[in-house]
């Protein structure tokens, strides 16, 4: 166990704390069965070592490792874990737990029989809670990270503390809430960058090499990921990357099933489980008529891909402005809002509210019979009435 707690060292002396997620303060830290699940990139490893960082001893107490280590290849979760509590361990953080066989089990055994131990985990966006061999769903709280939001952006970007808004007091206090960002920061100075190159926490690191870094994420998603967690024969990866482009150069694109399964060479059923999946994978973003009540074999009414960096990273030729604007709405919103497909509208978001997505010409007409009805518009730094500036729903997380 020692080679375990020499790297945990060396991670928590390389981690900054200048910048925090929103789900730092959103995450029940007290509760004894932890996991959060996410697309690859987004920040998970990080959150979970500046909470230790910032919160937890480092004498022995607590200890982090990556389940993909070497080190598993000879020995078991459990009896690691039996081994730390012996020792005085209270605090074990597990990252990437979909890389270790019945890692479920083993921790569903872990919670049952060290009742002095907490357990935080990590895992791909496919993880499966609820279904997996091992009920967690009944033991674990389970949170959901998604990329950084056009506020955490300008946070990190800046160096700025700009606060949260909730959707109700965003669509009742606007104007008010605009005054008070537009006093400290210039948001449209920044939002064409966001939608280009600002989702994935790394954008700071290597700029010039942001997009291949959000390539080398999508591989991993689907050559690693789909094959382990949802058995995708590896065979067939290549026809998911050839669909994913397809949809990339055709946002917001409405599926003809029967016309694409055709051009790709497998059936539709196959076809419709695959635009699942790479909604699952955090890829894209399907859209329906009707959320609720929706199975793996019900054909999506319009795809988005998942945030607008990919639009760039994928097929830049087709980075259309009123597309754009779409992803990054429901990309922001859907977060913590059911969001849905209209015929007549953009969006309906909670089975309540209307939105027209658009630019500063917008009007209002499309939405004057809607009692809820709003209009997302870009490229205005202030909203009157119903219209909107698109850039404040990046501040809902």
């Amino acid at each position: 166990m020692g080679p375990l707690f020499e790297k945990f060292f060396r991670k928590i002396e390389a981690t900054e704390t200048t910048f925090l997620r929103s789900a730092m303060d959103r995450i029940h830290w007290e509760a004894r069965l932890i996991g959060i699940k996410g697309a690859r990139g987004v920040g998970k490893t990080t959150l979970m070592l500046q909470y230790i960082k910032m919160h937890l001893p480092l004498d022995g107490a607590t200890l982090y490792v990556s389940l993909d280590n070497i080190w598993f290849a000879k020995n078991s979760l459990y009896d690691l874990a039996d081994e730390f509590v012996k020792k005085g361990g209270r605090h074990l953080f597990l990252d990437e737990v979909h890389k270790y066989p019945n890692w479920s089990q083993e921790i569903k055994n872990i919670y049952d029989d060290y009742p002095e131990l907490q357990t935080v985990f990590t895992g791909s966006s496919m993880l499966e809670i609820l279904n997996a061999s091992a009920d967690l769903s009944r033991r674990a709280i389970i949170y959901q990270m998604q990329g950084l939001s056009f506020r955490e952006y300008l946070n990190l970007k800046l160096g700025k503390d700009l606060p949260i808004f909730k959707l109700k007091d965003l669509l009742d206090n606007h104007s008010e809430l605009a005054r008070g960002i537009l006093k400290d920061i210039k948001p449209l100075q920044h939002f064409d960058d966001y939608l280009n190159n600002g989702y994935y926490p790394f954008f700071q690191e290597v700029p010039d090499l942001y997009h291949q870094r959000i390539e080398e994420v999508v591989n991993m998603s689907l050559e690693i990921e789909l094959p382990l967690l949802r058995k995708v024969d590896i065979a067939y990866i290549p026809k998911l990357k050839q669909l994913l482009q397809i949809i990339s150069e055709s946002v917001p694109f409405i599926p003809n099933v029967t016309k694409l399964s055709q051009r790709i060479g497998i059936n539709r059923n196959t076809f419709i489980s695959y635009l699942f999946f790479l909604q699952e994978a955090h890829l894209t973003r399907n859209l329906y008529k009707d959320v609720r009540g929706i199975t793996q074999l019900q054909k999506p009414d319009k795809i988005f891909l998942e945030n607008t960096n990919f639009q760039f990273a994928f097929a830049p030729e087709n980075a259309d402005q009123g597309n754009l604007r779409e992803t990054f709405f429901l990309n922001q919103v859907n977060y913590f809002h059911e969001v849905e497909y209209m015929d007549k509208g953009d969006f309906m978001v909670d089975r309540k509210f209307t939105f027209e997505i658009g630019g500063k010409s917008k009007t209002t007409e499309q939405i004057k019979n809607s009692k809820s009805g709003f209009v997302a518009a870009d490229g205005i730094e202030y909203g009157i009435g119903n219209k909107i500036p698109l850039w404040l729903f990046g501040f809902m997380y």
